[in-house]
């Protein structure tokens, strides 16, 4: 595997660029689709979202100044294309961000691609109901197994605070699960 430090190098050099995005991708592209597709739910979306992303790394490589791993500067790029794509979609449909989550998490047993059973799809609604930055900080510790110091780096976020809005996530999950709302 290629260590990273020589990645960024060859990511910046002209000559050596495309191989090494191709490199960057294959690395990178199951988590960072995972990722997106626990914030906009949909198959499709996730896969639009995700090309969004890869382009806007390829576009700014030349302004990474590898002040945190490439992965988490991708993450965030990765976050900040999800949350924009939700936020502009809620728009069209002139509802709040929550509810269009909502909704989608209820579309998600007629899709194709999901293949969850019942706890998985109540696990979800209780997900869409939680703020976006809960939500972040759930899916990326819970179901990312990220540490708190990567998370951090990502939503440039104390520890503290994230460790806090977790809390308050799981605790209204817990609810949502065993009242149902």
């Amino acid at each position: 595997m290629i260590e990273e430090t020589q990645l960024i190098v060859e990511l910046k050099d002209p000559l050596t660029q495309q191989q090494a995005f191709t490199t960057l991708m294959s690395l990178y592209k199951e988590r960072l689709y995972w990722h997106v597709r626990k914030m906009v739910i949909s198959h499709d979306d996730a896969d639009d979202v995700l090309q969004n992303t890869f382009i806007k790394v390829y576009r700014n490589i030349n302004n990474f100044k590898a002040e945190s791993k490439i992965y988490s500067w991708m993450y965030r790029i990765a976050t900040n294309e999800s949350i924009s794509f939700i936020n502009k979609r809620a728009k069209q449909q002139g509802i709040d961000v929550n509810d269009l989550q909502y909704k989608m998490v209820e579309k998600l047993e007629a899709d194709v691609y999901f293949d969850g059973d019942h706890i998985q799809l109540e696990l979800q609604k209780a997900i869409a109901k939680l703020p976006q930055k809960q939500q972040l900080v759930f899916n990326m510790k819970y179901f990312d197994n990220m540490k708190y110091q990567d998370i951090s780096e990502v939503l440039e976020t104390s520890v503290g605070a994230l460790k806090a809005s977790y809390h308050h996530a799981v605790k209204k999950i817990e609810k949502f699960l065993t009242n149902g709302s």
